[in-house]
């Protein structure tokens, strides 16, 4: 009883032992919940993953990959755009037009669709730009914010070893917050992934996850559309986790200041 009590108490450190039988308590959980819960609104298990056979014959693998791949073409230019531009803050002149482009997050995808296509052409560059617009806008929103909120004693410690104002820049915006750009990447990765899906069902020409998944919800077939979810799920979970590796090889000292106290 005084286990469980621990358990409920705040800011409590337990091993990674301890976390990895919560993190199975609750993983069972839901699996049960899935099992016995009303299937009428949910599929069967054993429904979901026997649907993964027709599926991987549809070509699955070969629309993953074509996503994963549009995907990481959209995260790399977006990242570059919103660096630029979040960096780009430390000049007066360049503030507004961050602070502008951070507030197209409060417009549809699907009201632009007209402007990108005129813009792109269509198909494979017209997917890429919805994506990259949709990703940047969240991305600078983050990133400004981290730029933004640095102490100014940094700035003044970097001016007292007589560098340069961009060298100063460099040292303390780029170089000191490279730990938290990876964060905002990581974070803002996750909202691309999710947003693949619908851009995918507005450009069904060169296919994708997302178009197999509207296809399938299209005709009710609800055990293919539970198992490609998982798939969107666990592709995501991958790609999150890679980002995090990234980001502590390079940058190991942030795991110090995520330490909890």
């Amino acid at each position: 009883m005084t286990a469980v009590l621990q358990l409920l108490n705040p800011n409590r450190i337990f091993s990674k032992k301890i976390m990895t039988v919560i993190f199975g308590f609750w993983a069972v959980m839901i699996f049960f919940f899935w099992t016995v819960g009303p299937s009428r609104l949910v599929p069967r298990p054993l429904d979901v993953f026997s649907s993964f056979g027709p599926l991987f014959r549809d070509g699955l693998m070969v629309e993953v990959m074509s996503s994963i791949k549009t995907n990481m073409e959209a995260i790399f230019i977006g990242t570059v755009i919103s660096l630029l531009l979040s960096y780009l803050t430390v000049l007066p002149i360049m503030r507004p037009v961050a602070w502008g482009f951070s507030k197209g997050r409060f417009l549809g995808l699907i009201g632009l669709t007209f402007l990108f296509t005129l813009l792109t052409g269509g198909g494979h560059n017209l997917k890429v730009a919805l994506m990259v617009f949709g990703y940047s806008v969240f991305f600078v929103t983050s990133m400004s914010q981290v730029v933004a909120e640095i102490p100014k004693d940094e700035y003044e410690h970097a001016r007292t070893l007589r560098m340069s104002e961009w060298r100063v820049v460099w040292e303390v915006v780029v170089l000191g917050k490279l730990d938290q750009a990876f964060e905002v990447l990581r974070q803002n990765a996750a909202i691309g992934w999710m947003m693949l899906t619908m851009v995918e069902g507005i450009v069904r020409s060169e296919g994708g996850i997302g178009a197999m998944l509207l296809a399938e919800n299209k005709h009710f077939r609800l055990e293919a559309v539970f198992a490609i979810q998982l798939v969107i799920l666990t592709v995501g979970l991958a790609q999150d986790y890679l980002i995090g590796i990234i980001r502590s090889i390079v940058c190991p000292y942030a795991k110090l200041t995520l330490e909890r106290r």
